[in-house]
């Protein structure tokens, strides 16, 4: 008999093993922040840009999953099945939205090797359809290898009321909009919690801290005080501000000397030609822009100077990225709420200007007009979605003190967003394991570009690197990369106005020579038809190892593909008071009709909410007022309300509404038991989805900000509520553009 121990002890890394943070910026253009370029103030991401590096031929994939999980895996996006948003994940190999087990993340590995893990903010790597209370929660950070996490799934959040998740529940925001509630400022303050309670619990143990932010993405929420310093500063337009960047970007390096300044495309209007409204209007949304951009970098200085006074900042490597370029997702006017293009709507001028006064505040969910990001992204053409150099050449810092020597220069390697994990595990001396949990191991595609810290000759870590998505295809080969014109659907601008193939057969290759054309600006594929030809054979052969194809050339295709939820929610359900919100995605699909009963016992006056989701933005509720129960739906913002024609008396009964849609036109009925004291009807159809961020259920209480300013929340139902019985024909396959276009504007 023997005593042999059989604990097996954690793994612990090096005393002097260095700490990272990675913070991720959203929708973030190449020339949106000082240091590369632009004028807007900057100066904490500058600080670690003037005590670091940054990178000018740093790439991503274009959006925002794909990129994220590049990055945390260090694979190629669709050989982990992240070919597209984790909202529409596809029974392909490509585009499950699942990270297999066959790619340990970055958390996973440094947790294994003796490192705490922590991640707030935007996560947006859990399948739709995964991401209620019941999980399963193998995709959110806690499955992946995090150890505490605090943020949102979805792809964007309300900045002011936003859809929480903490480690493995949805929780509510700790403050009102009224209490000066602000999502990033909020963040930031879980992340030095996070850092504090490690550091007490665990001195000198180092840790990884995923810091991903709802910013820059629309909306562009933020409060005045913060984008009034920039009242008039934008005033020359996009044109002349273009022009402004791109010769601080050669005065700074962070262009080389000959890049060429890509034109303005056709479909941008030329700042000149603009009615003064116009101006008016979109100098507004970039003045907004500008100080949600300065508010973000405030936070995250809040966050360096905590890591400095705790004397941690020095042995800390930090990485700051973008996850694409700028978006155009408000499309030539720009929007004060992003989900009328779910719809389908476009925007208009007046509508926009009848919130110029709220642009950024808690009314609105806006989005600038793409002319700045189109300027955002100087000197490249186009943007977010796309593979040419504007949706995929984005900011890259690394601030690392204790390791890098040479401070505030340039290094112009061509590196990937998979480029980061095998660096960042190289720099701390951790061996990427062949086999986790007994699961071996996928290659990974990434490689480590640790060298050029120290050397500013050394080359890029590889030579050739693919990109697609949404049918745009590009590759990079040594000094050359080749680029479709392609032009995707889903925002309804740029399918109206963009000029491009709408075919994969009548693509054009574009061919450009990196070498001596930084900005991707002249295309000599008619000069060299060979390289062309030998760049698309490797691209065809990059698509087939990676999983790339089959490739979608159409949206009945895609949905057509869609990995449907594995507990349906199907169409008739009953919830009873006391569980938390119901998730939006455990719901039966009410766009073709429903009915909405709640069954209660009512007081002499009664008052309060019974049920409701959403918010002004898109949402809806069913309350009492003045005695007389109503109900509001806001379709992204357009409000349609119904009161009942007479009180509702007190005592046990059936309070509802029902949605009748059908050839004969659309209408909300209210209902006492059967009888029904009120009727609106309306044109059109509902939307599929009412909020990009997501949004739950909630009964006998409404939370953040209301449907209708006929209440106040939290509006707690005064009497007793029993149940809510939700009805639905049955299912219905949603229009496939809408769903489409609703994933897109998420991202």
């Amino acid at each position: 008999m023997t005593s042999e121990p059989i604990f097996r002890r954690a793994g612990r890394p090096l005393d002097s093993a260095p700490n990272i943070v990675a913070v991720v910026l959203d929708d973030t253009g190449f020339a949106q922040l000082g240091c590369f370029g632009s004028d807007i103030a900057t100066p904490n991401l500058d600080r670690l840009a003037a005590g670091g590096l940054r990178y000018n031929r740093f790439h991503v994939t274009a959006m925002c999953s794909p990129s994220r999980a590049s990055f945390l895996t260090g694979r190629n996006h669709h050989a982990i099945g992240m070919g597209f948003l984790a909202d529409i994940p596809l029974d392909h190999h490509g585009y499950t939205a699942r990270i297999p087990r066959s790619a340990a993340a970055l958390p996973r590995i440094l947790r294994d090797n003796g490192y705490s893990t922590l991640a707030v903010g935007k996560w947006h790597l859990t399948p739709r359809f995964e991401r209620s209370a019941a999980g399963p929660f193998s995709h959110w950070p806690l499955g992946l290898g995090f150890e505490r996490y605090y943020g949102f799934l979805q792809g964007d959040a309300n900045h002011y009321a936003p859809n929480l998740v903490e480690d493995n529940h949805y929780v509510d925001p700790p403050a009102t909009p009224e209490e000066g509630y602000h999502l990033t400022e909020d963040l930031t303050d879980r992340a030095i919690r996070y850092l504090d309670d490690q550091r007490y619990a665990a001195p000198g143990k180092p840790f990884f801290l995923y810091f991903g932010l709802g910013a820059m993405h629309s909306p562009h929420h933020v409060t005045p005080e913060w984008a009034e310093p920039y009242r008039g500063r934008f005033d020359q337009g996009w044109d002349a501000w273009r022009e402004e960047i791109f010769q601080r970007q050669l005065e700074a390096g962070v262009v080389p000397p000959g890049t060429t300044l890509t034109p303005r495309p056709d479909w941008v209007p030329a700042w000149d030609g603009l009615s003064a409204d116009e101006r008016r209007m979109y100098t507004r949304q970039q003045e907004v822009f500008a100080g949600f951009l300065t508010h973000t970098d405030a936070q995250i200085g809040r966050l360096l100077d905590h890591l400095d006074e705790t004397g941690r900042l020095d042995n800390t490597i930090v990485v700051v990225f973008a996850d694409n370029g700028a978006s155009a997702e408000g499309g030539v006017e720009g929007t004060f709420n992003e989900h009328r293009f779910t719809s389908g709507v476009r925007e208009s001028l007046r509508n926009n200007l009848a919130y110029y006064d709220e642009w950024g505040g808690p009314r609105t969910y806006n989005h600038y007009a793409w002319g700045w990001a189109w300027a955002g992204n100087t000197p490249f053409r186009l943007w977010k979605r796309y593979t040419w150099l504007g949706g995929t050449r984005t900011p890259l810092i690394v601030h690392w003190p204790a390791g890098i020597r040479e401070r505030g220069a340039v290094r112009d390697p061509i590196v990937h967003v998979n480029d980061l994990f095998p660096t960042l595990l190289d720099t701390i001396g951790i061996q990427a394991p062949d086999v986790v949990d007994g699961i071996e191991q996928q290659e990974i595609d990434g490689a480590s570009f640790r060298a050029t810290f120290d050397d500013a000759t050394a080359p890029a870590p590889r030579d050739t690197q693919y990109f697609e998505l949404l049918g745009s295809r590009s590759l990079i080969h040594g000094r050359w990369k080749t680029t479709t014109d392609h032009i995707s659907t889903g925002v309804v601008d740029e399918e109206r106005l963009l000029t491009g193939s709408r075919s994969f057969d009548d693509d054009h290759w574009a061919l450009f020579d990196l070498s001596t054309d930084f900005s991707e600006a002249t295309d000599v594929a008619a000069e060299h038809p060979e390289v062309v030809a030998e760049l698309r054979r490797l691209w065809d052969r990059e698509a087939e190892r990676n999983h790339v194809l089959p490739l979608f050339d159409t949206l009945v295709d895609r949905i057509g593909a869609i990995i449907g939820p594995a507990w349906p929610a199907g169409d008739d359900r009953t919830f009873r008071p006391g569980a938390a919100a119901i998730c939006d995605e455990s719901l039966p699909m009410l766009f073709g009709g429903f009915r909405f009963t709640a069954e209660v016992e009512a007081s002499e006056a009664p008052d309060g909410v019974l049920l409701a989701l959403g918010d002004w933005h898109g949402g809806f509720a069913l309350y009492v007022t003045a005695g007389r129960l109503a109900f509001t739906f806001s379709r992204a913002g357009e409000l349609l309300e119904v009161t009942a024609d007479r009180p509702v008396p007190p005592g046990r009964q059936a309070l509802g509404v029902a949605h009748t849609a059908g050839a004969d036109g659309y209408a909300f009925h209210l209902l006492h038991d059967d009888t029904v004291v009120g009727t609106v009807a309306f044109d059109g159809m509902l939307p599929v989805a009412l909020q990009h961020g997501g949004a739950g259920l909630r009964l006998g209480h409404d939370t953040g900000l209301p449907v209708s300013d006929r209440y106040r929340t939290p509006a707690p139902w005064n009497g007793r509520l029993l149940s809510v019985r939700v009805q639905t024909p049955g299912p219905a396959r949603p229009d496939l553009l809408t769903d489409l276009r609703a994933a897109l504007h998420a991202d």
